[in-house]
């Protein structure tokens, strides 16, 4: 590995999560049983809302014995599906969860209701992988999903199944507890802080894991929602899925006369603004630091709560998005630094990307998160998958993946099997302006990702006309202040002069896969139903070249980019502009 700065970072890691490890064990050593582990649900006495769309005919696949999940899919035969091997962890993770619980739910008859007792009746009896199923964020949603679901299971159940139900709950209650004296990432933390406050408001029975639940979420939202509604991952799927739970949460608050503490009230007042600025007007969210295919009708269904005329931020500072409109064409761009390594597994090195769609239309995207394979998604995160540019096929972030390039070192399989495939180093300046030009709206900011390896720091600035015909976009390349072309510990300060060498570098724009891409002149076409956009810049002739879009909700499908390959010197410029026809 050549290290450079990023071996102190490495040791760093190596030496909290040791610490954690240590800290943990001596935990486990010194407290016996909580005293919620003696605590049991005697009876259930509301059910929160499930705002996750359902969808009846999914029914008639379960009856079937055929489960998709996850961009994967298992056909039992007609046996129980807790008797196979998963085909992806995603996968597992989904079936363990019980969220599809709703799809039968949704199909309103007896055989629904059958099954779903036969399904849940399965798992309770011991059947299934319990690695998987016993992970805490696992049994968190599975815990929220029985109790939403507790309609559909106890309906006609007789009195042994309805105690041996209450029981699973309160095994899942335990566990969560459990998992938590242990010491569990942050993300985590928050998904038993949510699921614990639910079953203390819907179980009598309960009352001290409610007391608890409601200090956990007051203190993890607290910490991990930032002032603009962003989640501290910077994931968009994060916020979307932390407000399916909490909107149902609050209204469980309400529904047992209890008032929802402030921290939830002030989380969800911020957030839902947030989604606003990251949705495009296809109603789907943009494709950055995690986010994978938007479920249209979720989205629809909490913006319903931010108010039919709610307007969005046009830039979310903390968390490191802006946007920028022009009648109906609309600019999405991450102008944020790397999230801290506890919140990084699936954020992406695209910093000072963007997406830009017209209408309905999408034109330029990020590729996305697929849905599940590790392989995939660790590509999906290099910043090649960005539009944004890319110096040497590097990305702007180093990533810890042993099993990939650049990173070797014993250590290194242990800490990533301890806090996953977390971001070691990335961007951590990230300067932005904004402003209006002559009735365009102008967005500028720099990221310093690549300076630590190359010496340089990229600049994008984004013009959009005020009637969103057209897009002008500038890519700048200056020398890092103290650094030089790859400086190890100390080498910048040793020699704060050095001039970064020239580097190859390509300008990456990823095509949605709706689009009919082709050359004309020196230009590319871009072609939509309706209407054409035309691509040009400076000095330079643009390649088409082959790309993958995995956030389409029917799994990754073949599109195109265009690419401006040059070589980057302190001073390199490159003007670049879409232009609506």
């Amino acid at each position: 590995m050549q290290w450079g700065p990023d071996r102190w970072r490495f040791y760093r890691l190596v030496g909290q999560e040791a610490g954690r490890a240590l800290r943990r064990g001596a935990a486990r050593v010194r407290s016996g049983p909580s005293a919620l582990s003696r605590l049991k649900p005697t009876r259930l006495v509301i059910v929160p809302h499930d705002l996750r769309t359902s969808d009846p005919t999914l029914a008639a696949d379960i009856y079937a014995g055929l489960f998709v999940f996850a961009g994967r899919a298992l056909a039992t035969g007609g046996r129980s599906p807790f008797d196979f091997t998963p085909p992806s962890p995603e996968w597992g993770e989904a079936l363990y969860g019980f969220g599809w619980l709703r799809h039968l739910r949704a199909a309103d008859s007896a055989l629904a209701r059958s099954n779903a007792r036969a399904f849940v009746q399965d798992f309770m009896a011991g059947r299934g992988d319990r690695e998987i199923a016993d992970r805490p964020h696992v049994t968190a949603r599975r815990l929220i999903s029985l109790l939403a679901q507790s309609p559909l299971v106890l309906e006609g159940a007789d009195h042994a199944f309805y105690h041996a139900f209450l029981k699973a709950l309160g095994r899942c209650v335990r566990d969560l507890d459990r998992a938590l004296g242990r010491g569990i990432p942050p993300r985590e933390r928050l998904s038993a802080a949510v699921a614990l406050t639910y079953a203390g408001l819907c179980c009598e029975g309960l009352e001290p894991v409610l007391r608890r639940g409601v200090r956990l979420l007051t203190r993890e939202l607290t910490r991990q929602i930032l002032p603009d509604g962003g989640h501290r991952s910077r994931n968009p799927a994060v916020v979307k899925e932390l407000l399916l739970d909490l909107l149902p949460l609050r209204q469980s608050f309400l529904s047992r006369d209890i008032a929802p503490p402030e921290a939830l009230l002030n989380a969800i007042d911020r957030m839902l603004p947030l989604l606003r600025l990251l949705r495009h007007a296809d109603a789907s969210l943009g494709h950055h630091n995690g986010m994978g295919a938007t479920e249209a009708d979720q989205l629809a269904t909490l913006l319903i709560y931010d108010g039919v005329l709610a307007q969005p931020l046009m830039h979310a500072p903390h968390t490191g998005y802006a946007r920028l409109e022009g009648r109906t064409t609309l600019v999405v761009a991450d102008v944020g630094p790397a999230p801290s390594p506890p919140y990084s597994t699936l954020a992406g090195a695209g910093c000072l990307s963007f997406e830009l769609s017209s209408g309905p239309q999408r034109l330029v995207v990020n590729c996305g998160m697929p849905a599940s394979g590790e392989e995939m998604r660790q590509l999906s995160r290099t910043s090649a998958a960005h539009s944004t540019a890319v110096l040497a096929d590097a990305s702007s972030c180093r990533f810890l993946n042993p099993t990939g390039p650049g990173i070797a070192h014993p250590m290194a399989a242990w800490l990533k099997g301890r806090v996953g495939p977390v971001i070691v180093r990335g961007p951590t300046e990230v300067p932005v302006e904004r402003g209006q030009e002559g009735g365009a709206s102008v967005l500028a900011a720099r990221h310093d990702g690549y300076g630590p390896t190359f010496g340089l720091v990229h600049e994008r600035r984004w013009r959009l006309s005020g009637d969103g015909a057209l897009l002008q976009g500038d890519d700048a390349f200056v020398r890092a202040q103290g650094q030089g072309q790859g400086q190890g510990k100390g080498q910048g300060r040793a020699d704060k002069r050095a001039e970064p060498e020239p580097v190859e570098a390509a300008i990456r724009f990823h095509l949605h896969p709706s689009l009919r891409v082709g050359r004309e002149g020196r230009a590319v076409r871009l072609a939509a139903p309706g209407e054409a956009w035309l691509f040009e810049a400076d000095g330079i002739d643009p390649v088409i070249e082959e790309s993958v879009f995995f956030a389409a909700s029917n799994g990754a499908r073949r599109t195109e980019q265009i690419v401006l390959h040059l070589t980057v010197q302190d001073g390199s410029r490159v003007a670049w502009r879409f232009r609506k026809l």
